[in-house]
């Protein structure tokens, strides 16, 4: 019983780091600020024919 719960331990910090990890990469995403949509002037045209029908 000692090997298995050692396992489930080990399991449960690694998915702890990688849910820290998770949240600090969103947030030094969500630190550059609003996402603004680039002007319709610099689509391509079969983007902007996409866009338009």
């Amino acid at each position: 019983m000692e090997r298995g719960k050692l396992i489930a331990i080990l399991t449960g910090a690694i998915s702890i780091l990688i849910a820290i990890a998770y949240l600090v990469i969103v947030q030094l995403l969500d630190f550059r600020g609003e996402m603004i949509p680039a002007p319709i002037s610099h689509l391509t045209v079969g983007v902007l024919a996409t866009y338009l029908y």
